[in-house]
């Protein structure tokens, strides 16, 4: 049992061969020759990989970044980090988060076949880290680790990865200009809120990518320019302020500071670039392979799938999201600090990602004030809120990290403040929160058969 659990968490965690299989699935059901199931499976694992390879790389380069914001300030609290206090909690919630992954994913499938919210969610690292959280609070809430935990954890994680997407879509869909792929990411409630922002305040006349720059800059049209030159100004400052003896003797191993802080910044650029190439290798197969999934087990259901999948349509609004993101960050940080509160020093990595996609959701709906406006209140969010989901963490609110993004925040605040209303309520909740998504699925599909009898 343990090993099979074990080869279960090994698969699902690993999106390359997670999305490689459906994608290998969707080929199956469509009758294709063996030698095109070959090729779009084998082509699709490779996609993710490169996809991964450089989304490592980003966060590769910005491990210095953080070390040197760190170093120079000389500041020390909470990092908002869901790697890290992932590996603490599953030292101790391993099995349990294991198992409520597995009933989760059964529940995604099942509500995106009988509901109208079609989108299976196959980021298996969030997924992971979904069910950490939901483990952690559960249990924190005397709910012990049995059969109970394990079904209503994975009834909350299966209806939160299935209603999540669905937020998103509207604006996935001017984002991409289609409906074939969904977000599948643990920032949607963010990102969802950033479009809302954008539609409300921004003017989505003057896009991000539709920057006026002057004919003697037109190589700053191409992004890899663009990014290194940017980057290797934020990074060569960086450097200067922490100072040549701390990055070259605990970061560069004695090559010089400025040296290493174009490297890095290139390497960036590096990233993005492998990021990109490896969204058209999935998107060029994944599509067309989930049509089979989609034809023949769950109707008209759509792959929900990482962040990194959005860059390539907003590049511009991909840097603005990130600086705003991490300058709000940064000056909630000194508030913390002015107040007296727990310390939450921002995490470059989830400030890139989360702000970057939140910028994108902005732009689409309003343009570059709905880019800024809505990174920043994304800002805000995943600066603050973690000071509200320590408590209810059990003996992880001490830990030196927390979750970072609004996924795992709102919903875990939520689940966490229930808990404390005892057992009883905590299960009433996570029942309620099913069955009033499948009722919103109903009530939405028959005002559409009304709409189209009325035309």
């Amino acid at each position: 049992m343990k090993s099979l659990l074990n080869l279960f968490v090994s698969v699902a965690t690993q999106p390359a061969i997670l999305v490689a299989l459906i994608a290998m699935l969707g080929l199956i059901l469509q009758n294709k020759k063996p030698t095109e199931i070959i090729q779009g499976t084998i082509k699709t694992f490779a996609g993710f990989l490169v996809l991964i390879g450089g989304a490592g790389i980003l966060s590769n380069s910005l491990a210095p970044f953080a070390a040197m914001f760190k170093f120079a300030l000389h500041v020390q609290g909470v990092v908002p980090s869901n790697e890290a206090v992932v590996a603490i909690a599953l030292v101790k919630y391993g099995t349990t988060t294991a198992l409520i992954m597995l009933v989760g994913m059964i529940v995604n499938i099942a509500l995106a076949r009988f509901t109208r919210f079609k989108y299976i969610f196959l980021t298996g690292q969030a997924m992971l880290y979904v069910s950490c959280l939901t483990a952690v609070i559960l249990v924190s809430a005397n709910l012990g680790t049995g059969i109970e935990t394990i079904l209503l954890g994975g009834l909350f994680e299966g209806t939160l990865l299935t209603i999540t997407p669905a937020l998103c879509q509207p604006f996935m869909r001017k984002i991409t200009g289609g409906d074939a792929v969904a977000m599948g990411h643990t920032g949607n409630i963010g990102y969802a809120i950033s479009g809302l922002i954008g539609k409300c305040f921004g003017d989505n006349k003057q896009s991000t990518e539709d920057l006026n720059v002057p004919k003697s800059l037109s190589f700053l049209r191409d992004s890899t320019v663009s990014i290194t030159l940017l980057m290797s100004i934020v990074y060569i400052a960086l450097a200067i302020v922490a100072g040549p003896s701390f990055v070259e003797s605990k970061l560069s191993s004695g090559t010089n500071f400025i040296v290493y802080a174009l490297v890095q910044a290139g390497t960036f650029a590096a990233g993005f670039i492998v990021v990109l190439q490896g969204v058209r290798m999935i998107l060029a197969e994944i599509v067309p392979a989930f049509q089979g999934i989609a034809k023949k087990l769950v109707p008209n259901s759509k792959p929900a799938l990482d962040v990194p999948i959005i860059f390539p349509y907003a590049p511009n609004a991909v840097l603005i999201g990130f600086f705003v993101s991490f300058i709000v960050g940064t000056i909630s940080m000194f508030i913390m600090i002015a107040m007296g509160t727990t310390v939450i020093i921002p995490g470059v990595v989830g400030h890139f990602f989360c702000g970057a996609a939140a910028a994108v959701y902005g732009n689409a709906t309003g343009g570059k004030r709905g880019a800024v406006l809505g990174s920043a209140v994304n800002g805000l969010l995943i600066s603050w809120l973690p000071l509200f989901i320590l408590p209810v963490l059990g003996n992880l609110k001490l830990a030196a990290s927390t979750f970072a993004d609004t996924d795992y925040l709102i919903p875990g605040i939520i689940l966490g403040k229930i808990g404390s209303y005892g057992q009883s309520a905590l299960i009433f909740s996570i029942i309620a929160f099913t069955l009033i998504v499948v009722l919103l699925s109903f009530i939405l599909d028959s005002r559409s058969k009304k709409k189209i009898t009325e035309e």
